[in-house]
């Protein structure tokens, strides 16, 4: 799977371009490991590398995380990354709250 074609990259608002929208930032992608828990939600792109948005992982957390990390991590079975084909674009804060009413800390 592609984790992020050309039509999405395009779309992509780029880094710091929501700045000003803070947490009504819309995350516009979700990639996930299929065999753990963790997933980022990919909300500014620089058009090369470089996200911003939410990563579930250890703890959750605004931040940055790179494409070519995602292409290149395998879970603990050995599966790759992989882009929520059913995804629904939501705002940082709902995603943010979502995990929070699950007992993340956040």
């Amino acid at each position: 799977m592609e984790l992020l074609p050309k039509e999405i990259r395009e779309m992509m608002p780029k880094l710091y371009a929501n700045e000003e929208l803070g947490l009504q930032a819309q995350a516009l992608v979700k990639f996930f490991t299929p065999d753990s828990n963790w997933a980022w939600y990919a909300s500014e792109f620089d058009g090369e590398d470089l996200f911003f948005g939410l990563v579930i992982g250890f703890e959750p957390e605004l931040g940055y995380f790179s494409l070519a990390e995602l292409e290149s991590v395998k879970g603990s079975l050995g599966l790759p990354i992989e882009r929520d084909l059913h995804y629904k674009p939501q705002t940082l804060e709902v995603l943010r709250n979502h995990y929070r009413d699950k007992g993340w800390a956040l």
